[in-house]
């Protein structure tokens, strides 16, 4: 009997328990439905209820209308937002300054057909402000006459023609590197070179043979040693021409 009381004590107090357990589980869950049933919208600082149409408050960048939060259009309702040549871009609850086109000076939105004036180097054609094209026929804009013209957006630019360089703002012609003139003979070919010596050598000779007839012993040995010479070199050159064709022909 005593076993079956303790038995039963302990039985009734994991009942209890599981039921405190349990309750507090119920408890918890309730408390997060009750959370996200009254959470509001993001656009709502303050509502009655979870629905966009159930708002009270509205958080910065938002107006109130009809219980709804509605976006604010701060580039429709304030003047000036924006810095000078940019224009203003609206977002959800707020907006940007965006740069306007370079072909613009100041603008009401983007790209060339917004600008409220052309940008120097750029000119009205229809709805747009397009590059004007400085380098075509109707234009001089580079007035040195060595000079390229190439367009750019809105602009210019003067290249020196080729052989030329930019110097103080003018182009000059490159000098290349001087060359030394040639010599009277450089361009004589070999065998040319040999007929002239051959003349001048027999222009000596006829000049020391005309002294030496006249008695000179002095002309006349200089006269005599010439000749040698030169009949010593034409034996020589004949001997070795002798001798490579007879190599030749073995």
């Amino acid at each position: 009997g005593i076993l079956w009381n303790a038995h039963k004590v302990i039985s009734q107090t994991m009942g209890e328990r599981m039921l405190h357990r349990n309750l507090l589980q119920a408890a918890w869950l309730c408390w997060l439905l009750a959370v996200q049933v009254h959470s509001c919208p993001d656009t709502c600082s303050k509502c009655s209820g979870p629905e966009n149409d159930q708002c009270e408050e509205c958080r910065a960048g938002w107006t109130l209308h009809n219980n709804i939060c509605v976006d604010v259009d701060e580039c429709g309702t304030e003047l000036g937002i924006c810095p000078t040549n940019s224009y203003c871009f609206n977002t959800d609850g707020s907006f940007d300054c965006r740069d306007c086109s370079p072909a613009c000076v100041g603008c009401m939105g983007s790209g060339p057909a917004r600008c409220r004036k052309c940008a120097s180097g750029f000119t009205l054609t229809g709805s747009k402000c397009v590059d004007v094209d400085e380098c075509s026929d109707r234009v001089l804009a580079c007035h040195g006459l060595d000079e390229i013209c190439t367009n750019t957006e809105g602009s210019f630019r003067c290249d020196c023609a080729k052989g030329f360089f930019h110097k103080d703002a003018v182009c000059v012609k490159k000098q290349h590197p001087s060359v030394q003139e040639k010599g009277l003979f450089e361009d004589i070919q070999d065998d040319e070179l040999e007929v002239l010596q051959q003349m001048l050598f027999g222009v000596v000779l006829c000049a020391l043979a005309t002294l030496a007839a006249k008695g000179d012993l002095v002309y006349t040995s200089v006269f005599m040693g010439a000749l040698a010479a030169m009949a010593g070199h034409w034996l020589s050159d004949r001997g070795d021409r002798l001798l490579g064709g007879f190599l030749k022909g073995r």
